[in-house]
């Protein structure tokens, strides 16, 4: 008895290539005229708010002279003026805490 002879008396074979009824009759109700429902429903998704509202925030009074530090540094580290393993991470994660406090009670309002 060979190794694949067993395997077909324990498990029951499935063959991939024969399709069920239910399928068979699917192609046959839509050639008689009926389209499929994604086509008849083309909705457009809504823009999103956030990027406007990050960049709004990031020129307020409030968020400005972070905006301002952490450009400041991006200039110093990329003409190679900072020390050395300086990558301005501690300014940016500022800069994104005071843009992400003045946009969340905007984002969430237009949310709504």
């Amino acid at each position: 008895m060979s190794l694949s002879s067993l395997f077909s008396s324990v498990f029951s074979v499935v063959h991939a290539d024969a399709p069920e009824e239910k399928e068979a009759q699917e192609p046959q109700e839509e050639s008689q005229g009926e389209e499929p429902q994604a086509e008849e429903e083309e909705e457009e998704e809504p823009e999103d708010p956030l990027p406007a509202l990050q960049e709004e925030c990031e020129q307020s009074a409030k968020c400005a002279p972070l905006t301002q530090h952490f450009a400041h540094c991006e200039e110093k580290v990329n003409a190679g003026q900072g020390y050395k393993g300086e990558d301005c991470v501690e300014e940016f994660y500022h800069l994104m805490h005071c843009v992400n406090g003045c946009v969340a009670p905007k984002l969430f309002a237009k949310l709504k």
